[in-house]
């Protein structure tokens, strides 16, 4: 069995990301692998494996806490806000979504 996702798997991801990225707000987003490795991006380059690697660290200590609070319960969805951007990250079992929003205009 192949690891890649099938065409219509892809397709339906691509979809996903167009609908994202049409929405008021949004700076830009990152996919990334299960090793942090950013696989998607419309960010620059530089920018995108900082928010990998930065994040691929915020998943694994949020993980790591919610396994150690309740060993049956999972990370799902982070929403981070700072001054002057909103970070949202989609976990999934293989990659990770993260989105980058301005939230003034969100």
């Amino acid at each position: 069995m192949s690891r890649y996702p099938k065409y219509s798997e892809s397709n339906e991801v691509e979809e996903a990301i167009k609908r994202i990225l049409s929405h008021k707000g949004v700076v830009g987003l990152v996919v990334i692998n299960h090793e942090g490795i950013p696989i998607k991006s419309t960010m620059e380059n530089a920018l995108s494996v900082q928010y990998a690697a930065q994040v691929t660290q915020l998943l694994d200590k949020s993980r790591s806490m919610i396994k150690e609070l309740d060993s049956n319960n999972d990370l799902t969805f982070i929403r981070l806000r700072t001054k002057k951007h909103e970070v949202l990250v989609c976990p999934e079992k293989d990659y990770a979504m993260i989105v980058i929003q301005n939230p003034t205009e969100s």
